[in-house]
């Protein structure tokens, strides 16, 4: 609502890092990032993911690299890519030169999987002369085994260990473009490790909860860890991890930072559950008005609401909103009534109304 004032959420002060243009850390704005699902080995199909998590919104694309011809693909990729590219790398240190070579903006690895520390050093002296940092990449799911026989499973206190031995490998390498993320499935987990490392370095945190789920059941577990971690201050950019087209992982990251008051992209659709009250098919309504808004820039609420309890209050609160009775709905903008819609021409209406709306505060700001 507007007139509310919004918390200033702490953010734990820590050293800076770019990913081509983007910063990560020292306060700078936390950043959306997802990961694409094609194979990389096609380039085609990679491009055309990641134009489509450009348009969502998302500011760092990170890829798999299983192989050499995943590595080689790298270069076409990252000669068209429109976003800062990260590459996801295991088991073999050729993959990560191989990466560094064909350009990219940062690696993610886990020092202690790659080999010996000469193949460490070696990856480390090729990030350093390009000026790529390095995210160490603490999984519950990959913990050292052991750590797991120390700690009798992937603790907080084991995630804290592992991390804190690859930064070691790293700093006696004189390396200190590091990000770091501990990620387990379970949201206490992910925080007390988060808490317990906080304390201990400096380096920027990529955060978020590992293999939260689908669409649904993903999205709320990773708004409950994602809430909790930036309540503290223990993120400075964010992957919402979904078994579900990587464009969604962003919009979910958006909802969950708009939600906080933190950031805000793209407009802002708010409607109601219905109930036996409603004499239109809201729910179709509002999936539509959704879909046709979601890549619209513009800092403004759009309300679809479903009856005359909360419905008019709700339309006048919002920068435009409609307030449905039957057959039909009373059209607001920012609180003035503009016209009676009928049923079938709702959307079209509402959407045309918003895009006009945040061409007119684009146009405002210029």
């Amino acid at each position: 609502m507007k007139g509310i004032a919004r918390p200033a959420w702490p953010r734990r002060r820590t050293r800076t890092v770019r990913i081509g243009s983007v910063p990560v850390g020292g306060g700078a704005p936390i950043a959306v990032q997802s990961m694409t699902k094609t194979d990389t080995r096609d380039v085609a199909a990679t491009l055309r993911q990641i134009e489509r998590l450009g348009r969502a919104g998302c500011e760092i694309v990170r890829l798999a690299v299983p192989d050499r011809r995943a590595a080689l693909a790298l270069k076409a990729i990252k000669k068209s890519a429109s976003l800062p590219m990260v590459a996801d790398i295991h088991f073999d240190h050729r993959l990560a030169l191989a990466a560094l070579d064909a350009g990219v903006d940062g690696l993610r690895i886990n020092p202690g999987n790659i080999g010996e520390k000469a193949k460490v050093r070696e990856v480390v002296r090729a990030a350093r002369e390009r000026t790529v940092p390095i995210r160490i990449g603490v999984n519950a799911g990959s913990l050292e085994k052991p750590l797991l026989r120390k700690y009798g499973g992937p603790t907080p206190r084991a995630l804290v260990e592992s991390a804190l031995g690859h930064i070691k490998l790293l700093e006696d390498l004189d390396f200190e473009l590091i990000k770091v993320s501990l990620k387990s499935s379970d949201v206490l987990t992910t925080l007390a490790a988060y808490r317990l490392l906080a304390a201990k370095v400096d380096y920027p945190f990529h955060a978020g909860i590992t293999e939260a789920g689908g669409p649904v059941s993903g999205a709320v577990i990773s708004a409950v860890g994602l809430t909790l971690l930036l309540e503290e201050g223990l993120a400075d950019t964010i992957r919402v991890s979904l078994t579900a087209p990587p464009e969604e992982e962003v919009r979910a990251g958006y909802l969950i930072l708009a939600g906080l008051g933190i950031r805000r992209r793209g407009i802002r659709v708010v409607s109601c559950p219905t109930c036996g009250r409603c004499e239109i098919d809201l729910t179709t309504i509002a999936a539509e008005v959704e879909r046709r808004l979601r890549d619209l820039s513009g800092d403004l609420t759009v309300a679809v609401m479903g009856c005359t309890v909360n419905g008019p209050g709700e339309a006048k609160g919002a920068d435009l909103g409609i307030a449905c009775g039957r057959s039909g709905g009373a059209l607001f903008k920012r609180g003035r009534l503009l016209r009676r819609v009928p049923e079938a021409r709702i959307v079209d209406e509402l959407v045309a109304e918003a895009v006009r709306l945040a061409a007119e505060a684009k146009e405002a700001e210029e």
